[in-house]
């Protein structure tokens, strides 16, 4: 009742609700963090630092060996505002910034339930997101999964809005719009770059009107190509070559496929092969022209794409185990093997889920956007059955899928209001 009489305010007090989570989740996060210690994840302090060299229009470059293409710019610009404040902003400030777009990741959940559903889904969907621990934790740390999500769910309202466009005007204007999210989504997690072409793929096979989606297809690539197009070009002129997202990829590959690969990340791998690149460098008559990143990054490639040919079996155990860890019930990484936190993230995880599942079954084969609401699902698990694989990177994934269980628990309510009348 609450929920009809005062949807506005209601859904303000979801999102303050939201915000005031996640605020205290990131503080006692950071109380926790042992002293001097700033961040409890490696790839987090890649993100510091870039930002801070943003900040000072120093050359976007990490580490003691200037790597030029180390990672996107996204996260890093999300940060760098903080270092024009104060030369050493605290962290908690950051985690500040991530709790902002955690909310707002709780709001569009909420916008892409209404589209979808009607407005009571709309906040019940977001209740749910705002009090998830998934979703808090992913406003809590210095990780790209704070900025990325809610772009991925601007990617997916603006597609939905594209579909649904009456006009041709509106259907290029929503379609350019989610090219823009997608694009900088992709700037932010450079995983994302391919979800449009693979979304395309199974929205060309299973709805009949190609001719729209298409249209879609071919606007939105062009909203994606215009947003990547300075890093682009920037990249082309360091590497001498066309580099999409970064020169991770191959040091990526490797710690997701090779002899010491568990499923878990564990780069202590990459000084040996630093090593061996060096070594191949200085011999007599080597090509060493463009970045040693560029040939180091072919060099990890090549191995994992080598071991991989002659260890099949392996992959496919590696695989396996990959795909139980991102869909795990507890949490695996080392960080979070507390007991409350294992049995509250079981309690939470596995009613969602299976709502989402429930949804998705019910709602899927109805129009495109509720099966696009399963993709990103697929999608990643796709992609971290050969990379490293962790709960962490099922969570932006989790948001529509919330979406898809709000929606199954309103009509399930609607069918005992209708068996009661």
């Amino acid at each position: 009742m609450f929920f009809k009489l005062h949807p506005t305010w209601t859904l303000t007090a979801i999102l303050v609700v939201a915000l005031a989570v996640r605020l205290a989740a990131g503080a006692w996060w950071q109380q926790r963090l042992p002293a001097g210690k700033k961040f409890a994840f490696g790839d987090s302090d890649g993100y510091w630092e870039l930002a801070r060299t943003i900040a000072r229009g120093q050359p976007y470059e990490y580490g003691p060996d200037h790597l030029k293409i180390f990672r996107t710019p996204g996260y890093p610009a999300v940060l760098s505002p903080l270092f024009l404040l104060r030369a050493e902003p605290p962290v908690l400030w950051g985690r500040m910034i991530s709790a902002v777009l955690g909310t707002a990741s709780v709001g569009a959940v909420a916008a892409l339930a209404w589209l979808l559903f009607d407005q009571r889904t709309a906040l019940l969907a977001a209740a749910i997101a705002a009090v998830y621990p998934e979703a808090i934790a992913a406003g809590v740390f210095i990780l790209s999964e704070a900025p990325f999500a809610p772009l991925m769910m601007l990617h997916m309202i603006l597609w939905t809005l594209a579909w649904r466009s009456i006009k041709s005007s509106q259907l290029v204007g929503w379609s350019f719009g989610a090219g823009i999210a997608a694009g900088l989504a992709a700037l932010m997690r450079p995983s994302w770059l391919l979800f449009i072409p693979f979304a395309a793929v199974i929205a060309l096979i299973t709805f009949l009107n190609r001719r729209q989606q298409l249209a879609i297809l071919a606007v939105m690539l062009l909203g994606l190509c215009a947003t990547m197009l300075p890093w682009w070009i920037r990249n082309y002129q360091v590497a001498g070559r066309f580099v999409p997202t970064s020169l991770q990829v191959g040091a990526s590959l490797y710690d997701g496929i090779s002899p010491m690969a568990t499923g878990a990340s564990d780069m202590s791998f990459v000084g040996r092969f630093v090593a061996e690149q060096r070594a191949a460098d200085a011999a007599p008559g080597a090509d060493t022209r463009g970045l040693i990143e560029d040939r180091l990054d072919r060099r990890l490639r090549d191995a994992a794409i080598a071991w991989a040919r002659e260890n099949p079996s392996r992959v496919l155990a590696l695989a396996a185990t990959k795909f139980a860890r991102i869909w795990s019930f507890v949490p695996n990484a080392g960080e979070f093997q507390s007991r409350w936190l294992r049995l509250i993230l079981a309690a939470t995880y596995t009613p969602i889920i299976c709502l989402a599942l429930a949804g998705a079954w019910q709602f899927a084969r109805r129009d495109w956007p509720y099966l696009l609401c399963i993709l990103p699902a697929v999608y990643f698990t796709l992609l971290h059955v050969i990379f490293v694989s962790s709960i962490r990177y099922r969570q932006p994934a989790m948001l529509p899928l919330i979406v898809l269980a709000a929606g199954f628990i309103s009509q399930v309510a609607a069918w005992r209001n209708q068996n009661r009348a």
